[in-house]
């Protein structure tokens, strides 16, 4: 299932989203330039399970916890970053105009962070690096499910070779995908490289649990779950 668009109005512009986006084309293409010294040189800018639980220096270093930030704006392909930008677009501006730029951002970043831990402990003796925004834009999807669980999600689902628009209620598209990551990652054999299914389970279950223990202070307003416009009705 392949998301378009969502049925909610955004009242302010994404700019948080559409940086973060710009962050990581940018970096993606920087770092494909550097040929095929690519992989030993951003080595140490992925996050390594074995590296980051096992570390011998002090547990202050900068060396250890930088991974688990700068990891989350590498990308192993081009295919890796244009579905994880394309479902942060998607769903990155309703969750940036609710939660407002800069808690947006650090909302963001804390899932991503979290994601990594959770791959991490899976699997904590892996050699296998773990990188991409998609643990990050989990939990924006975690985040969405709480705020607009009745919003409708316009969707390509591609059945044999026809290609079909539906409309999806977001708590229904937003389930079966965790599910579905819930299933290969409980499936997948941990530390064995591909996909970083727990990191998207952790993101997801993060994203959802910030807005609900930051709901009383006013992060995420009362109203969890929002209203749907008329399904009919398709505004950006």
């Amino acid at each position: 299932m392949i998301p378009l668009r969502d049925s909610l109005k955004s009242r302010s512009f994404p700019l948080v989203t559409v940086l973060l986006i710009l962050a990581n084309i940018l970096v993606f293409f920087a770092s494909s330039q550097v040929g095929p010294e690519a992989s030993r040189l951003l080595e140490p800018l992925a996050f390594v399970p074995r590296h980051f639980f096992l570390w011998h220096g002090g547990s202050l270093d900068w060396e250890r916890w930088q991974p688990l930030l700068t990891a989350m704006f590498l990308h192993a392909g081009l295919l890796h970053l244009v579905s994880n930008m394309w479902f942060l677009w998607v769903f990155g501006n309703s969750v940036e105009d609710r939660l407002g730029h800069v808690r947006y951002l650090l909302f963001y970043l804390v899932c991503g962070v979290a994601s990594f831990v959770v791959q991490g402990l899976s699997a904590p003796y892996s050699r296998v690096p773990a990188l991409g925004a998609s643990g990050a834009i989990s939990g924006v999807l975690g985040a969405y499910l709480f705020l607009f669980a009745r919003a409708r999600i316009l969707t390509l689902v591609p059945i044999v070779i026809i290609p079909w628009l539906v409309e999806i209620p977001a708590f229904v598209f937003l389930g079966v995908w965790f599910l579905l990551q819930f299933f290969y990652g409980t499936a997948s054999v941990a530390g064995q490289g591909g996909v970083a299914w727990w990191a998207h389970i952790g993101g997801f279950v993060t994203g959802f649990a910030l807005c609900w223990l930051l709901r009383p202070s006013g992060a995420c307003p009362p109203r969890a779950f929002e209203s749907a416009r008329p399904h009919n009705v398709w505004l950006r």
